[in-house]
């Protein structure tokens, strides 16, 4: 993920890792999480079953080294568990919104973990609590278990069906009880998860990546409407809705969220991010004499670029890889400064050259600012900054913390306004029917909202999606 500012980089909510039927499951956990860390830095947490009748969590804010010591990993020795790191969206930034939830259903125990934004979860939980429920977090994970509560009588699978039947919007969502694992996805298939084996156990996953940390051995992924009953007999599918129309995979996921080396809905990472790269020189050309990424999610692009282009590829950017992850720093003057921390550029590579800068997206422009700053400081004669996706003009409602649209720099501005607010020399943005090209499909394939403003989900544009309180 590019290291930027948080005001200038989307950032997803989480990353979910669980598994059923391993002797170690709590260790292939931990690995899990370390291979999803890119997806949250917030917090990080595991669940696990430690009994055939309880469920043990370890949980808090930090980074998955930071959470759990050793000693943490032996107490939850398991051969059932489920993890979650997270960056939030809905629910403020506090420990008691750290995931995985347990909560107790009547006769059992069950641990949730969410990826997404239900985009209702307001009018749920205002419903809820009319009718008596106790809300302990400000997450809209804690919606779906008070509905799922509701039919427990039902038994697990049907009370996660009634529950998930309810809400709306965008979800990866795995549970864990003593007696199971599931997992489920919207109809639209927003957000990715994928199923894999291990030893004769199971695993569900955020990304592929996670899969390989594990040792794990990609199966497919999770149907859009589709929830996975497994346990000791096998895995069962059911249908929570029919998937609408087509595939809604958030499109982002290819340009700045998901790791390189993992595959989204059949593609690869990398390679879609080199053909971004591949079609912006087509398009977008210059003379040049060095081309060069911001690290990490841009360098794919950037070597796409190079090679179609016929420019060399340099490394203008050293990234400064010990130091926490910018966008998680309070404060704007805080996270401003962190830019110059982690990002340092390569005098002898930039000085007195035209430099290509590619970079994966501009939401409020903050940081490309300062990049071109740092480049020309350290004597860069012409620097043309091309960036591997459209102009981000929209609010994301469905996982994504996005800014309001009036702090979207491209939101009332055309491109060569955003280039004169930045000062590149020049700028040029790929088209959408080029992203979901490279991605293997169409516009209608993908989630292209916030390029667009074409929300497949009805939103509430005036809802604050950092929090379910009243304020």
């Amino acid at each position: 993920m590019t290291v930027l500012l948080p005001d200038d980089s989307p950032r997803d909510e989480c990353g979910i890792f669980g598994i059923w039927g391993h002797e170690k499951a709590q260790v292939l956990t931990h690995f899990g999480l370390y291979a999803l860390q890119h997806r949250g830095q917030e917090s990080a947490g595991i669940a696990a079953r430690v009994s055939p009748e309880r469920l043990a969590l370890r949980r808090d804010m930090g980074l998955v080294s930071e959470v759990f010591s050793a000693e943490d990993i032996r107490d939850l020795e398991s051969d059932a568990a489920l993890g979650h790191v997270r960056y939030s969206t809905t629910g403020g930034s506090s420990v008691e919104n750290a995931q995985p939830l347990v909560v107790r259903m009547k006769s059992t125990s069950i641990a949730l973990a969410h990826n997404g934004n239900l985009v209702n979860a307001r009018e749920l939980r205002r419903a809820l609590e009319s009718s008596g429920s106790i809300f302990q977090t400000s997450a809209d994970t804690e919606v779906v278990a008070h509905l799922a509560a509701r039919e427990s009588d039902k038994g697990i699978r049907e009370s996660l069906l009634a529950a998930l039947g309810q809400v709306q919007g965008a979800y990866a969502l795995v549970a864990l009880t003593p007696d199971g694992l599931f997992a489920a996805r919207d109809p639209n298939g927003f957000r990715p998860l994928c199923i894999g084996r291990v030893a004769g156990g199971w695993i569900v996953a955020s990304e592929t990546c996670a899969l390989d940390a594990a040792g794990a051995v990609f199966v497919r992924d999770v149907g859009p409407g589709e929830l996975l009953s497994i346990d000791d007999d096998g895995m069962t599918s059911s249908r929570i809705g029919e998937p609408r129309g087509n595939p809604s995979l958030c499109v982002f996921e290819y340009i700045y969220f998901a790791r390189p080396d993992s595959d989204i809905a059949g593609q690869n990472v990398h390679q879609v991010r080199k053909q971004l790269g591949r079609y912006l020189a087509r398009d977008h050309h210059v003379e040049a004499d060095v081309v060069t990424g911001v690290p990490d999610s841009s360098i794919s692009a950037a070597t796409g670029y190079a090679e179609e282009a016929g420019i060399p590829y340099e490394m203008g950017l050293v990234r400064n890889r010990y130091i926490g992850r910018t966008f998680i720093q309070p404060g704007d003057e805080l996270r401003q400064r962190g830019v110059k921390l982690k990002l340092n550029p390569l005098r002898k590579v930039v000085q007195d050259r035209r430099v290509v800068l590619v970079d994966d997206s501009v939401v409020r422009g903050t940081t490309s600012k300062i990049l071109v700053r740092l480049l020309r400081e350290a004597g860069a004669r012409e620097i043309h900054l091309r960036i591997s996706s459209p102009p981000y003009r929209y609010p994301c409602y469905y996982g994504i913390d996005t800014s309001s649209r009036g702090q979207l720099i491209a939101s009332e501005r055309n491109v060569e306004e955003i280039r004169s607010m930045v000062g590149a020399d020049t700028l040029a943005f790929l088209g959408v029917e080029r992203v979901t090209q490279a991605a293997g499909g169409d516009p209608d394939d993908y989630c292209v909202a916030c390029f667009q403003g074409d929300y497949r989900v009805p939103i509430d544009p005036m809802g604050d999606k950092s929090s379910l309180e009243e304020s």
